[in-house]
C-alpha cells in the first residue's frame, strides 16, 4: 500500500509535468536514426510572442504569429527601394528570411513548413543548415544539398517539397551525415564535408514576394 508521502511525490511530479509541457518531450515522438539519445533544446507551437532568443528576422522582412503559425512575408516597399538603390541590392527582403538560432552541432529538428509562391525559382525556396554551409534547395523535380556554396552538390529525386502546401519536415545532422525526411519519405546524405562545427542556425528563405509558414518546431541535441 502506498504511503501518503508517495502520493504527495507523485502528485507533485504530475503537477510539474502539467505546468511544464516541455518535460513531456524529453523523448521525441519522432525517433532519430543518427543518435542513440536526444536532449530537448527548444519547442514552440507559436501560441504567444515570437521567442527572440531562438529566432532572428532578417532583411527587414515581416514576420507575425497568427492563428498559432509563424508567418513571413516580404519587406516593405520602402525598404526594398532603399536597398535596391544601395550597394547591397541582394538583401532587399523580396523573399521572407528568418533564422532559427542556438542549433547544436549534432541535432534533430522537426517542424511543419510551408512555402507559398507562383513557381520555383533557381535556388529557391531553401533551408540553410548552417549559414551557407548545407543548403537544401527545393524544385519540382529534385531536392538538392549543396555544401559550402557549390563545393559539393548532391541532388536527389526524393523526397520532394511541393509549394503551397504543408509538409512535415525532419532534419538530423551529425558530422558526415544529414538525414532529411519530408512527409515520412527519407534520404540520407553522406559526405565528409557535412559538418556543423562553428555553425548554430537554420535559415528559412522563401520565394520572392511569396510567404513562409512555420509551426510545431522541436529542436534536440543529438547524443
Amino acid at each position: 500500500m502506498k504511503t501518503p508521502s508517495c502520493f504527495l511525490r507523485l502528485s507533485l511530479f504530475l503537477l510539474a509535468l502539467a505546468l511544464n509541457p516541455v518535460l513531456w518531450a524529453g523523448s521525441p515522438d519522432y525517433q532519430p536514426e543518427l543518435f542513440k539519445s536526444t536532449q530537448l533544446v527548444y519547442a514552440d507551437s507559436f501560441d504567444g510572442e515570437l521567442n527572440s532568443d531562438f529566432w532572428e528576422v532578417r532583411q527587414n522582412t515581416t514576420w507575425v504569429i497568427k492563428d498559432g503559425v509563424l508567418t513571413g512575408g516580404p519587406s516593405s516597399k520602402e525598404f526594398q527601394e532603399k536597398k535596391k538603390a544601395s550597394d547591397d541590392p541582394s538583401h532587399a527582403g523580396l523573399k521572407p528570411v528568418i533564422w532559427l538560432k542556438k542549433v547544436p552541432e549534432n541535432f534533430v529538428c522537426t517542424m511543419r513548413v510551408r512555402y507559398d509562391g507562383e513557381a520555383y525559382k533557381k535556388g529557391f525556396p531553401l533551408l540553410d543548415i548552417g549559414h551557407h554551409i548545407h543548403t537544401i534547395t527545393f524544385s519540382e523535380k529534385a531536392t538538392t544539398l549543396t555544401i559550402k556554396k557549390n563545393f559539393e552538390t548532391l541532388p536527389v529525386e526524393s523526397p520532394l517539397f511541393s509549394l503551397d502546401q504543408w509538409h512535415d519536415v525532419a532534419i538530423e545532422l551529425k558530422k558526415g551525415a544529414l538525414l532529411l525526411t519530408i512527409d515520412g519519405k527519407k534520404h540520407r546524405f553522406e559526405s565528409k564535408n557535412i559538418d556543423m562545427t562553428g555553425q548554430a542556425q537554420i535559415d528559412f528563405k522563401a520565394l520572392d514576394f511569396g510567404t513562409c509558414q512555420i509551426d510545431d518546431v522541436k529542436l534536440w541535441e543529438g547524443r
